[in-house]
């Protein structure tokens, strides 16, 4: 089979469908591009499935690179037989490849290899050949143990036990910890794991990355277990019949491959497996977190004062009008150890006046909670004001970076936060691309896994939500640019320039921009969107390749441009015959959905379907809680043991696993998504550790 024709076979797709899109990427377009403008063309493969195949081909690319260098080194070595090269050739992973050269690979000096060069391979030889020979008639005792060493290797080395053990020890071993004497885990993170003990086959992916991690700490000794006796057993059954007389010195050599080449190798070849699985599986939770927080709804059209909780160097205030522009900032002290609380209520309330807040946005910091309660008062007065309470993770990584120091140079390090408070609540998603993912707090794990594909899958989901929403390009900041398709560093900087310069007027005078070049401005000008333009479809996510194709769709529909939006022009869309529309205009059924639904919400946020997030007037504190009591909430990270919710608290609750439904859940994220809101049910809570047990089941 090909490799198109494996990948087939495996994503259940056709192998044209694969073929396409390789092709497609191999002329240099862009996932987000091909799954939006090129359905036509790959059957409507989605961004993911498009990255499935580009991540797959190239690992059976690098397979079978390996397999053709394998092949060659054996062959050089004059040992290649028909049996060996079939087994190389039907590998389907890298793993398996190495095993099945490792008899034959170089090897650093070893016992085997040193009573090799001493001349005791015959001997060894003989003892594995004649079975029906007594070994002690063949050679002294000395001699033996030299030949003991080449057979015990040659059974490590051996492809088809290797793999048997590595199967029987999966299946039915155990993974294990125990704490260290004297350990210092002051905090009880690993308490759980003081002595534990779970099957290697049921062990749950944060299972592992939590050991690896208490073993990486010095906290726990970790081992892996299996019944070695009955392994060995099953070892030595493969090599001799029960009756030959090398038997028991061929058990000899088993028990010492094992205790000194099999096993030790096995289980770092397993760990290595268990954290790679682990890996993927946080990564993937990880990916999915991040696209549901960058899809969080904006709340547009607000004025909105961020503010920035502190005690002793005083709450740090943001005014933004509607577009996320700084109007003013100013530093009020309503906490101890100041404890102003009049000459803040001044302060804060003229701010309300001034400049006619609509929402405060409440950072979730230290001294959160007594912010929480002074907002409160002063809004009692201003009945028209609600707050939030926003995830603040992060914020004070962007407000130290050279990107926040060009954006205000001028201000404090705490007045930049504020104001990336407040607008991660107007517009989320600008905001949130300027800060590293892995500082926004809606991770497990995330410092212990592969940081490579940790950070190649969250600019992967970063990139396909951007797209996804599109962007406006005489707002745009360079940094939610880097992650339109098909701009680069030059290009962006080309972009950056000519709109700062002057208002890009329409998507044909982005063409014209020196540094944007033909294919650039193929791959990015379907995500960029031109409200200014006079031209009403600069303003969707049609491609300007398919503007013709939408005019004459209009036309055979009796319907202007210019009435774009009106309730009867949306009519005519609803009640269209798309696959007619599709023959009629030569065109294809995906292009033509997609400028149907274009045209009947043109530039409609797919983030304004979402629930909005909630606001508040009231305040509430852990002393308020008690068990029953019905709550909504904000689900704020998802992870694989249940879900965190903001209830309006400094301390989110936890919805264990066991509690998010009445049914068997396997993954949270198949009953909630961060961003959703969700109604729960205070179970328990533990004021002297900060800890809230939620619900979403009634108690």
């Amino acid at each position: 089979m090909t490799i198109t024709q494996q990948l087939a076979e495996q994503l259940h797709i056709s192998a044209k469908q694969i073929d396409t899109v390789l092709s497609l990427l191999e002329e240099g377009a862009t996932i987000p591009f091909i799954a939006r403008y090129r359905k036509e063309k790959t059957g409507n493969l989605d961004e993911d499935q498009i990255k499935t195949i580009e991540e797959r081909y190239a690992y059976q690319k690098n397979l079978q690179k390996r397999k053709e260098d394998v092949l060659r080194l054996i062959d050089e070595k004059g040992m290649l037989d028909e049996n060996i090269k079939e087994q190389i050739e039907s590998a389907q992973k890298l793993s398996t490849v190495e095993d099945l050269y490792r008899p034959y690979k170089e090897k650093k000096k070893t016992k085997a290899s040193a009573a090799m060069a001493a001349g005791f391979g015959p001997l060894a030889r003989s003892i594995i050949e004649h079975p029906d020979i007594d070994p002690n008639t063949l050679g002294d005792h000395d001699a033996l143990v030299q030949a003991g060493y080449i057979i015990a290797e040659r059974i490590a080395d051996d492809a088809a036990i290797r793999a048997a053990l590595k199967e029987q020890m999966i299946r039915y071993g155990t993974i294990d910890s125990k704490r260290k004497k004297d350990a210092q885990d002051e905090k009880k993170q690993f308490e759980v794991y003081y002595d534990f003990e779970v099957r290697i086959a049921a062990i749950k992916h944060f299972q592992t990355l939590a050991l690896d991690r208490a073993e990486k700490e010095k906290v726990m000794t970790v081992t892996l277990s299996m019944d070695e006796e009955r392994a060995e057993q099953k070892i030595v059954s493969r090599i001799v019949p029960r009756d030959a007389k090398t038997r028991p010195f061929i058990e000899q050599c088993v028990h010492d491959s094992m205790k000194r080449l099999l096993m030790p190798s096995i289980k770092r070849q397993i760990r290595s497996e268990l954290k790679e699985t682990a890996d993927v599986k946080a990564v993937q939770t990880f990916g999915t977190n991040l696209e549901h927080l960058l899809m969080t709804r904006p709340i547009k059209q607000k004025r909105v004062l961020g503010f920035d909780p502190a005690f002793r160097t005083g709450c740090k205030l943001a005014v933004l009008d509607e577009n996320g522009t700084m109007l003013t900032t100013a530093v009020i002290y309503p906490t101890a150890p100041h404890n102003d609380f009049e000459g803040s209520k001044k302060t804060l309330s003229s701010l309300i006046r001034k400049y006619g807040i609509d929402l405060i946005a409440i950072g979730n910091g230290t001294a959160s909670r007594e912010s929480e309660q002074f907002v409160a008062k002063v809004l009692k007065d201003f009945p028209a004001v609600q707050y939030i309470i926003v995830s603040e993770a992060g914020a004070s990584v962007y407000s130290a970076s050279k990107l926040a120091q060009e954006e205000f140079p001028e201000l404090t390090v705490e007045k930049r936060s504020a104001i990336s408070i407040g607008r991660r609540v107007q517009d989320p998603l600008s905001e949130l691309v300027k800060i590293d993912p892995k500082s926004i707090g809606i991770g497990e794990y995330q410092h212990d896994v592969d940081q490579k594909m940790l950070s190649n899958a969250l600019d992967f989901t970063t990139e396909k939500v951007v797209n996804k929403v599109g962007v406006n390009i005489n707002t745009a900041s360079k940094s939610i640019l880097q992650y339109v398709s098909g701009l680069n560093k030059r290009s962006i900087a080309a972009l950056y320039n000519a709109k700062t310069d002057h208002r890009i007027a329409s998507r044909k005078e982005i063409a014209t921009i020196k540094g944007i070049s033909e294919k650039t401005y193929e791959q990015c000008i379907g995500f960029l969107r031109v409200p200014e333009s006079e031209d009403p479809l600069d303003h969707t996510g049609i491609h300007p390749e398919s503007y013709p194709t939408a005019l004459a769709m209009l036309e055979k529909l009796h319907l202007n441009i210019h009435d774009l939006g009106e309730r009867a022009f949306k009519r005519k869309l609803a009640i269209a015959d798309a696959e007619k529309l599709a023959k009629d205009l030569g065109s294809d059924i995906y292009t033509v959905r997609d400028i149907l639904k274009e045209l009947s919400s043109p530039g409609l946020d797919p983030r304004d379907s979402l629930e909005a997030p909630l606001l508040k007037h009231d305040v509430l504190s852990m002393s308020d809680l008690k068990r029953g009591m019905k709550l909504e909430g904000t689900v704020r990270n998802v992870v694989s043991f249940g879900a965190f919710i903001d209830i309006g608290l400094h301390e989110d609750g936890l919805v264990h696993i066991s509690k998010l439904s009445e049914q068997f859940v396997r993954d949270p994220n198949d009953i909630v998504h961060v961003g959703d809101i969700v109604t729960c049910f205070v179970e328990g809570v533990d004021e002297k550790k900060g800890r809230i047990s939620l619900s979403m089941i009634p108690l």
